[in-house]
């Protein structure tokens, strides 16, 4: 049975969706799982629900805890990262809080913007150390990274070790289903090839297959785009707009994977002090992200009793994350197309060469294949350029230690340079990189 480790196992909730999904085969039912956190205190309640995972489904896998990371890794077979570096306290209110002052708004604030530039900052040299160890401890696994940015963390790994690794990310697979329920089409009749970077991928078909046909859904969706945008389910609101990439489907022509929320700072046109009608108009969420995280501070106590309490039992059901299923085509041989993270070698002609691009991949016993897919339509790969220029430009600053690849990553973000001159770009980098403190290399605090 293979040796499956958890890095960042106290992000309670998602361990144990992919647990679930990983006990629920059958042939990984045994599997060695390790939890390993830097915080014993989350780490116990994961140990407590990984228990209860396993009575219910009565199934016999051998589970360990560790806050020690390199102990963790020897010899497995699988890593699964799932960590976020600083928290929302102090970290995140940082990225948002400070940008604030010089009128730079933000929605997430996890893959790109100055938001995004941070966090690749201060979380490059953790998964770095991840990798470094598997190179001594486990040089034959597969990594599965789920940590944002991740474009960025993927293109710091491929530049800098052989490890094999593929990053994995749901909204290809979440943004389909709701497109099928919008254009109401079952999504077990959806067919479709999707093709970009994380986050700016886009589905170049989208079809209905039936035993009799395959039938073109574009004329649907693209009917669909021209009404109201339907609002999607979110905990906490009455429910998030969709209307920045259904505009974005009507001048595009192709529909992209990722949220209205995190589109709408990805680029140049939505955000905009002084015009305000534009965040009215496109019910653009600003602060989004540090809302979802107080709301998941206050209720973590309640849930966290909750899943501990030896009286109430664990729901279980698969997700549709694709690790577990990552892990069992690895070790069975059994054919899965997903769609995941890895360097840009001759995959996407109009992207550049060994940038992050999301691809589908098949995955067998033999390894994981990522599909050829040549040119992307022209507008599209030149939105994607914008957004790879800043990936790029900050993992260098990250790999060389050079802080001026900073502020041109700050100063080529689409948002950012909109909204702020040259001059407040510098002046907001170096705030930035002051208030994080100890989370920066020490090489870029100069």
């Amino acid at each position: 049975m293979p040796k499956i480790v958890f890095i960042g196992a106290g992000s309670t909730v998602f361990a144990k969706n992919l647990l679930s999904d990983i006990l629920l085969l059958p042939e990984l039912s045994q599997s060695h799982i390790v939890l390993q956190d830097i915080d014993p205190v989350r780490l116990e309640t994961s140990q407590i629900v990984a228990s209860k995972i396993k009575n219910a489904l009565e199934v016999k896998p051998q589970i360990e805890t560790t806050t020690d990371q390199a102990a963790a890794l020897v010899d497995a077979d699988y890593v699964i990262t799932m960590f976020q570096i600083g928290g929302y306290e102090p970290s995140t209110k940082i990225d948002f809080e400070i940008p604030k002052k010089y009128g730079l708004n933000q929605t997430i604030g996890d893959t790109l913007g100055i938001g995004g530039i941070m966090r690749a900052i201060r979380t490059i040299p953790p998964i770095l150390s991840v990798v470094k160890d598997m190179e001594k401890l486990c040089p034959n696994a597969t990594l599965l990274n789920y940590v944002n940015p991740m474009a960025m963390l993927c293109q710091a790994i491929n530049n800098t070790s052989s490890i094999r690794n593929i990053g994995l990310c749901h909204s290809v697979q979440h943004t389909a289903q709701q497109i099928a329920t919008d254009i109401n089409i079952p999504i077990d009749e959806v067919q479709y090839l999707c093709a970009g970077i994380n986050h700016l991928a886009f589905y170049l078909n989208f079809e209905q297959k039936t035993s009799k046909e395959t039938i073109d859904l574009y004329p649907l969706i693209a009917e669909q785009c021209k009404q109201n945008a339907p609002l999607r389910p979110m905990p906490g609101t009455k429910g998030l707009s969709d209307a920045v990439r259904y505009e974005i489907m009507n001048r595009l022509g192709y529909f992209v994977t990722e949220s209205s929320e995190h589109f709408a700072e990805y680029v140049p046109w939505f955000i905009k002090t002084g015009h305000e009608e534009l965040i009215e108009k496109y019910e653009i969420p600003l602060d989004e992200y540090p809302r979802r995280c107080e709301q998941q501070i206050k209720e973590w106590e309640t849930l966290r009793k909750d899943l501990e309490n030896p009286d109430n039992e664990i729901k279980i059901k698969s997700s549709n994350e694709y690790g577990a299923g990552i892990i069992h085509s690895l070790e069975t041989g059994t054919p899965r197309v997903i769609n995941g993270n890895v360097s840009n070698n001759h995959l996407i002609t109009n992207l550049p060469e060994n940038c992050c691009v999301e691809v589908p991949c098949t995955v067998d016993g033999d390894g994981i294949h990522p599909h050829h897919i040549g040119e992307l339509p022209k507008q599209l790969a030149a939105l994607m350029l914008t957004n790879i220029n800043v990936q790029e430009l900050t993992v260098e600053a990250v790999l060389k230690g050079d802080r001026n690849h900073i502020y041109h990553a700050a100063m080529f973000d689409p948002h950012t340079s909109t909204e702020l001159s040259l001059e407040k770009i510098w002046e907001l980098v170096d705030e930035l990189l002051e208030a994080h403190g100890d989370m920066i290399p020490a090489a870029l605090k100069n």
